[in-house]
């Protein structure tokens, strides 16, 4: 076979894979996504009011008292989709250190025990995007939200016990609560601090 006759069936074999997984592959997954689970295939898009809000999918950071904050983020500024990873800080680094130190006080003055804080409410996950937290974290900022809210704390913790989500399939992961459905959910039942009205979660 000469060198030409080589060239043209290597050729002829990259163009082939690169539209047979590329192109076609790709495309008949998409549409049978979007057939059978349209809105995951959309990104799980979380609309209000007729727009979208955000992702059950992604998380985004809230810092305002009366909203349950979500775990921890190293992406970029924190929550940043672009800059996704974790700080890469090891246990013996000062820094990581100082930072779960001052988390760990902050939870001991909203009223948690030392020692019992959940550890995803003072250490921050490899992608930086978690949505979801664990039950035993939303529960120890019940008392911090109620409060900012006016409501009572069995009112909050209430509500946090019926958003809680089950392992997938009954096997898969560790019970969450998605901290946006959640907050969501929190200003349909009680409303923001009154003069607080311009101070919108941040996206």
């Amino acid at each position: 076979m000469s060198v030409l006759r080589q060239l043209r069936a290597a050729a002829l074999l990259t163009v082939s894979l690169a539209v047979l997984t590329g192109v076609l592959y790709p495309g008949a997954v998409m549409t049978v996504a979007r057939l059978l689970f349209p809105r995951q295939a959309a990104g799980s898009l979380v609309w209000l009011e007729g727009r979208v809000v955000g992702s059950a999918l992604i998380g985004q950071s809230f810092s305002q008292p009366w909203y349950f904050h979500g775990r921890p983020s190293a992406a970029g500024a924190g929550y940043d989709a672009m800059a996704s990873g974790g700080s890469n800080k090891g246990p013996t680094d000062a820094a990581l250190a100082a930072a779960v130190r001052a988390r760990v006080d902050s939870a001991v003055a909203e009223g948690s025990t030392r020692g019992r804080v959940p550890a995803d409410r003072v250490t921050a996950s490899a992608s930086g995007l978690d949505p979801h937290i664990s039950p035993a974290n939303a529960r120890s900022q019940v008392a911090r939200v109620a409060a900012a809210r006016g409501v009572a704390p069995a009112v909050v913790a209430a509500l946090v016990d019926r958003r809680v989500e089950g392992r997938q399939f009954g096997l898969l992961g560790e019970p969450r609560v998605n901290v946006l459905l959640l907050n969501l959910a929190l200003d349909s039942l009680a409303p923001r601090p009154r003069g607080d009205a311009r101070a919108e979660r941040r996206r």
